[in-house]
């Protein structure tokens, strides 16, 4: 899609309704467009889906709110503010680390900003108080970089990496893009607590800490300098707002509409078809559908800009078995966001990404107890738990379900997760009081969300799946047909998501400078 100089608003089909999709149809709108959203299931959400059951209120997906700029400037652009559409909250502490009990290590509590994290950091390792300091001064100035220089970036031109004032960093830059994160961890702390601390937000990229580069870095500025936060009634509420905002742009949202087919004529796309036989015309499609699918399922093989020959060279993000719970009684040995750390963690992350590829036993593993902070989420005298385990991305793995009914293998696995837990975090008797359990696993993502090869999140941040190298906002071969989502330009994580249903709108006004959209001068 060729967007040189600015497009003329028209009709616009939006495929998908996740956050992705629901964004774009808001920003759409606002510039004029007539904008119809299709979602293939009969809820709003996508990845960030929720499922309620018994009283109980679960998250199906993201978890953890950063980088809360992004949204503000999301929020700015279509007349409003964070503010006046959630109600966030700090956590303190920010979250809780357990490590695997063979050694030795007592749990620390890590809370958010620069004189907590470094007094952290020194009553673990003398020094490292200094060295973190350090540490997250570059890790700030490598996030403003990103922000101003990468993430809005549609890299239709390469003017803005050539910026005489990018070129001069690139001294700094290039030890950061050719060292891995954690080897860049581990040249500066030597407790293995510090180090998976720093090592972990590698996940939240889609990877290892041993696979993405040691720029991104930049993401222990987002949880130890600027903190983290929580939309109060779970991530649902920040789909239900900009669900609002699309509507009031004018947007028509249809859910059950399954599209099977992007129409074209000549390299022009036209429109889609829906399962039911319905052909609805468009002068855009916009599909925040997974870029797999909708390279290599909704567009004719000789229009694919990403055929199965390019995917086959590309890494995904780890798939996740997720394990929701409802427990009887309270967990105060859990926080808010409560993460176990294994003692061979590289065996770890190679169960995961390496050539034989397996659930790893034990894992490390994340787990959301969201009612420490939200009392609408579990009934009163309950708890309500969202366990994440990385796993291989494999839809062979299989497929979970309700109190026990998915794949053998999957229910073994998140009994062994529930062990995990009960003997890691002091809660002898926590099977027993589960009265709400669900499984997610690759084989559900696959299926439901058409997620490519099962994985939760996206193209892996990799280098060469970062940046410029990257999956564009547009078809190469088809006019009119852009992209949005965790797999094109900029990223995982719905802050990216966000601000790549920003870049379909800079490509559509022939804004191609490295920087976010200007905001109303008064909002």
């Amino acid at each position: 899609m060729s967007a040189a100089t600015p497009r003329t608003p028209g009709r616009a089909i939006v495929v998908g309704g996740g956050i992705a999709g629901l964004a774009t149809a808001a920003l759409l709108g606002t510039e004029g467009w007539s904008v119809t959203v299709l979602e293939s299931r009969d809820e709003l959400g996508g990845r960030a889906g929720t499922w309620d059951q018994d009283g109980f209120r679960f998250d199906t997906g993201p978890s953890w709110y950063l980088m809360p700029e992004v949204f503000d400037h999301f929020f700015r652009l279509l007349g409003t503010t964070a503010e006046r559409e959630l109600d966030l909250v700090p956590l303190d502490p920010a979250y809780r680390v357990y490590s695997d009990p063979r050694s030795g290590l007592a749990p620390l509590d890590v809370r958010s900003g620069r004189d907590a994290a470094t007094a952290l950091f020194e009553s673990v390792e003398p020094g490292a108080g200094a060295k973190l300091s350090a540490y997250l001064d570059s890790a700030g100035d490598a996030y403003e970089l990103a922000v101003t220089r990468f993430l809005y970036d549609t890299y239709e031109t390469t003017a803005g990496l050539r910026d005489p004032a990018l070129l001069r960093r690139v001294p700094q830059l290039a030890p950061l893009l050719t060292r891995s994160l954690a080897s860049h961890v581990e040249r500066r702390f030597g407790d293995p607590r510090l180090r998976q601390i720093l090592g972990y937000p590698a996940v939240f990229l889609g990877g290892s800490p041993y696979g993405v580069p040691s720029l991104y870095h930049l993401m222990s500025h987002l949880d130890l300098d600027e903190g983290v936060l929580y939309p109060r009634g779970g991530f649902t509420e920040i789909i239900r707002a900009i669900e609002r905002l699309a509507t009031a742009s004018g947007a028509v949202i249809e859910t059950g509409a399954r599209v099977v087919g992007i129409d074209t004529e000549g390299a022009t796309a036209t429109g889609v078809t829906l399962a039911d036989g319905r052909r609805i015309a468009a002068d855009l499609v916009v599909s925040t559908a997974d870029l797999h699918h909708t390279e290599t399922a909704l567009v004719a093989p000789e229009l694919q800009s990403y055929p199965e020959s390019w995917w086959a060279k590309k890494e995904p993000s780890p798939g996740a078995l997720l394990v929701l719970l409802g427990v009887k009684g309270s967990l105060p040995e859990l926080a808010h966001h409560t993460l176990l750390f294994t003692e061979d963690w590289r065996t770890n992350f190679d169960d995961i990404f390496g050539a034989r590829p397996r659930i790893p036993t034990p894992a490390s593993l994340y787990v959301c107890r969201p009612s420490a902070t939200d009392a609408t989420v579990a009934p009163d005298g309950h708890e309500n738990l969202f366990v994440l385990v990385p796993v291989p991305a494999d839809p062979a793995l299989g497929r979970g379900g309700v109190d026990g009914d998915g794949d053998t293998s999957i229910e073994i696995a998140a009994d062994r997760v529930i062990a995990q837990l009960s003997s890691w975090c002091g809660i002898p008797d926590l099977a027993e009081r589960v009265v709400v359990r669900r499984t997610i696993a690759p084989g559900d993502f696959a299926a439901d969300l058409n997620a490519w090869r099962g994985n939760a999140l996206g193209l892996a941040h990799t280098l060469g799946q970062s940046a410029m190298f990257r999956p564009r906002n547009a078809s190469r071969k088809v006019d009119g047909l852009a992209y949005a989502g965790g797999s094109a330009l900029p990223g995982i994580g719905l802050p990216m998501c966000l601000i790549s249903a920003e870049l379909v709108v800079k490509r559509l006004r022939g804004d191609r400078s490295p920087g976010p959209i200007a905001e109303p001068a008064r909002v």
